[in-house]
């Protein structure tokens, strides 16, 4: 199986959005280290940790099929030799759906691998309106 290496960690993480909209999971998953520590966190659920646990949870949100945008705001990154931590906010729109996305904070830490940069842990945590990002320019994925 060839598997694409990430030459940065926003390769990475530039990988693993488009995954998450296209519910594409081999996709997703190419973006995880195959560590036993990663860990997932989704906005308002459980900690996953584990390749297993970390697959049944994107497994289980794919099961809809493709129907989020995401436009990413805030990007802020915290680069070292072989650990990279971004913060973003996410700001999710379902298809069909016209009321505005409520963005979720997240944090996602890279880690480099033999196999290029990969993740090692993605928490998204909800956020009241009132701590929404409000004049951040936003970056667009695409």
């Amino acid at each position: 199986m060839i598997t694409e290496v990430f030459s940065t960690p926003q390769d990475a993480e530039r990988a693993f959005y488009l995954a998450f909209e296209k519910a594409d999971l081999a996709g997703m998953m190419a973006v995880w280290a195959e560590e036993d520590d990663i860990v997932c966190v989704h906005p308002g659920g459980p900690r996953h940790a584990g390749v297993v646990e970390v697959r049944d949870s994107w497994q289980q949100i794919f099961t809809h099929g493709p129907r989020l945008r995401f436009r990413l705001t805030g990007n802020r990154r915290y680069p070292g030799r072989t650990l990279s931590i971004h913060t973003v906010y996410e700001h999710a729109s379902v298809a069909g759906d016209p009321r505005p996305a409520t963005p979720v904070f997240a944090t996602n830490i890279f880690l480099l691998t033999d196999r290029g940069w990969r993740m090692l842990m993605h928490h998204a945590s909800p956020l009241a309106p009132e701590a929404a990002p409000r004049e951040t320019p936003p970056s667009i994925l695409h």
